[in-house]
């Protein structure tokens, strides 16, 4: 059942929302942009990446967080790009980008904040750990044959190969949604390794 109706202030316009909505969608859906990486909207709510971060306040209490998970409230005033703002997507950027050099989405984001590719220096992975291609591949296509492998610094998105050699060919929608070619390749390469007969057939 909807909820009710509230209304907030996004840059400067007045916006119509519902109440079980995040500043995110409520500002999507009044047609003021916002970046993301890691959201979609068929998947649940996750909040990794950050890049959606805006400033809002809250009868006087001013707070940076990321509009995809927080809910919009009655008269709440947000601001979706400042100095502080810019700054810190910037930052994002950067270290996004030491794992994903040469990215088009990162690319595209870094000219319009200013982000360099060499600010941080790190061996590059080619994946930013969004999530994306697990969190769908468990949650729309209901086969988990992607997962997020280790924790902490080694963390890393793995093809899970018994799974992956039985749906993956035949799906694959997953590899539209990585911000990087990682996704891709990372499937053909773990493909090719373990099921080299079912790899080689397809490319045929």
């Amino acid at each position: 059942m909807s909820m009710g109706k509230i209304t907030l202030t996004i840059d400067d316009r007045q916006v119509e929302a519902r109440q079980e909505m995040t500043i995110l969608e409520a500002a999507k859906e009044a047609g003021i942009y916002i970046p993301t990486l890691c959201h979609h909207e068929k998947l649940e709510l996750f909040g990794a990446c950050r890049i959606c971060t805006v400033e809002i306040d809250a009868g006087g209490r001013k707070m940076l967080v990321a509009s995809c998970i927080y809910p919009v409230e009655q008269n709440l005033v947000v601001k979706t790009r400042s100095e502080n703002i810019d700054e810190i997507r910037k930052t994002i950027l950067e270290m996004l980008l030491a794992h994903a050099p040469g990215a088009p989405a990162l690319q595209d984001l870094a000219r319009e904040y200013g982000a360099s590719e060499t600010a941080f220096d790190k061996e590059p992975s080619f994946c930013i750990l969004c999530g994306l291609c697990v969190r769908y591949c468990a949650e729309v296509k209901k086969k988990n044959a992607v997962a997020f492998g280790d924790q902490g610094p080694t963390r890393e998105i793995t093809f899970i190969p018994k799974i992956a050699s039985r749906e993956c060919w035949n799906c694959k929608e997953c590899f539209a949604l990585c911000p990087t070619s990682y996704l891709q390749a990372a499937f053909f390469l773990t493909e090719g390794l373990s099921f080299p007969q079912s790899s080689a057939s397809a490319e045929g």
